[in-house]
């Protein structure tokens, strides 16, 4: 039987998989992400987990028949790198990924994808429904989407598709998003900037609250835990599920997806809080038919089963289609 690996490069960790020709896991490898001092450093801590995950799996890295990658953005899919993550150091530029990960397993059958979209092919590989038509989405430090239509997974010439999170929901752009820009769906929804938000929105009433908006420790946590007895919470997360009504309502009316799962820690943190107003008021939005909108089932993983999926299937996460 052969193996297939699979990586997620996050922001604060990498994970490696091995995998069999079902898709079953059957070892891994989880570490931190180097801060620097350089690109390199990242691809080298890439191939060790590799290499780690395939001594846990007892097997040779050449050993492996493919592998795949779901990584953080922006990236070059031509030239197989992350270029300027916007979410490291200044000093990390240039990650390449797709070459060194090659050389290391003797393959070419090395996929790479933004993580999202790893999202997406793992959703449609595993989950009991995998429509060809559907979206994951996550809500997590950002928001973006992975996005399948018509059985094929839109990545972009350049690999940066499903950036969903930069839509403009807000055409006052009461927030600046992180890349400069105003009115973008991550600046108000995000994990990293819903406290900014409820700042903002504080200093423009400053009305009495609980929350602990003056100290450093305030967080997204604490919207979600005093929402329903703080009357300031209750109005941010009012607000915050506003506007991710309105940004699935932009996806729904752009992919036509008979299938929406949602992922990143904001939500698995806080489900009910999160869909349950996303459903409640899409019928208020959409003026075409409405998707399920559904929780991964797969929680923290579904990028690295999706990194694992791609390389089982030609990066299409499609059960089918397995090489």
């Amino acid at each position: 039987m052969g193996a297939y690996a699979g990586v997620d490069l996050g922001a604060t960790h990498i994970r490696a998989v091995i995998g069999d020709e079902t898709g079953s896991i059957v070892a891994s490898h989880k570490t931190e992400t180097p801060r620097g001092p350089a690109g390199i450093a990242v691809t080298e801590a890439v191939l060790d987990s590799i290499r780690q995950a395939c001594d846990a799996a007892d097997i040779a890295p050449t050993d492996v028949v493919a592998a795949g990658i779901g990584s953080f953005g922006p990236m070059d899919l031509a030239e197989g790198v992350v270029e300027n993550p916007a979410n490291l150091p200044d000093t990390i530029d240039r990650i390449p990924l797709t070459g060194p990960v090659e050389n290391l397993i003797g393959s070419e059958r090395v996929s790479l994808h933004n993580d999202a979209n790893a999202g997406v092919i793992g959703e449609r590989f595993y989950s009991d429904r995998s429509p060809d038509d559907m979206v994951y989405l996550t809500i997590s430090s950002g928001v973006g989407a992975g996005v399948a239509v018509d059985g094929n997974i839109l990545s972009g010439w350049d690999g940066n598709a499903g950036e969903v999170g930069h839509l403009t929901i807000d055409p006052n752009g009461f927030m600046t998003c992180g890349c400069g820009h105003d009115g973008h769906w991550e600046a108000y929804c995000s994990g990293e900037n819903i406290p900014r938000y409820a700042t903002q929105l504080h200093r423009e009433d400053p009305v009495e609250t609980a929350l602990p908006i003056e100290t450093e420790e305030f967080s997204a946590a604490d919207i979600f835990e005093y929402a329903g007895e703080d009357e300031f919470a209750s109005h941010v997360l009012d607000q915050i599920c506003h506007w991710n009504a309105i940004g699935v309502a932009n996806i729904v009316h752009a992919y036509a997806p008979l299938v929406v799962y949602v992922g990143g820690a904001v939500a698995l943190n806080n489900p009910d809080q999160v869909l349950d107003p996303i459903r409640e008021r899409l019928d208020d939005m959409v003026m075409s038919n409405i998707p399920d909108i559904q929780l991964t089932q797969f929680g923290d993983d579904v990028v690295v089963r999706g990194a694992l999926a791609s390389a089982l299937t030609g990066g299409t996460g499609d059960p089918s289609q397995r090489v």
